[in-house]
């Protein structure tokens, strides 16, 4: 590939990551919500259910908007940073994270990620939203391969659900 096809393919991407994230559809002042990946939060977060049609009941927050977990990511670690992290913001909190209706407590957690803020992660998942989902109980980012790896919802056992 030539260096110039490189430049434009880089490009194009963090172009569409900045279109993605502008398409949220969070005001700038949720600090938990999918606005940025570089935004502290401003509370604790909350971690809920949800019933998602044929999807089953899934993972939300306080809000109703999807949590996801990216195949790519180990045990208890985020390998979603920069333009990744723009797409897929994570789920920030400060303190410990609240349970909602059918969530587990003891498979709630919390990492630290390479900037200082915790995520929350889910039965070891760093948990994320989607930049393209942009109201409550969409689940646009569902399957989807970006990043090296894809993308699913949870279940409240803390699995992948595959569509």
């Amino acid at each position: 590939m030539k260096r110039t096809d490189t430049a434009a393919t880089c490009a194009a991407s963090l172009l569409l990551a900045a279109v993605l994230t502008g398409c949220s559809g969070s005001t700038s002042g949720e600090g938990n919500g999918p606005t940025s990946s570089s935004a502290s939060p401003s509370a604790a977060a909350t971690v809920d259910t949800k019933s998602a049609g044929k999807l089953g009941s899934i993972l939300v927050d306080d809000k109703g908007r999807t949590l996801y977990l990216f195949l790519a990511d180990t045990k208890d670690k985020s390998n979603c940073t920069g333009a990744c992290a723009k797409a897929w913001p994570p789920l920030l909190t400060k303190g410990t994270a609240g349970v909602g209706s059918g969530v587990d407590k003891a498979m709630l957690g919390m990492t630290k990620r390479s900037g200082g803020d915790e995520q929350v992660t889910y039965n070891g998942h760093p948990l994320y939203y989607y930049a393209g989902d942009t109201k409550p109980g969409q689940t646009n980012g569902q399957a989807l391969n970006q990043f090296g790896a894809e993308w699913y919802v949870l279940d409240a056992k803390g699995n992948k659900v595959e569509s």
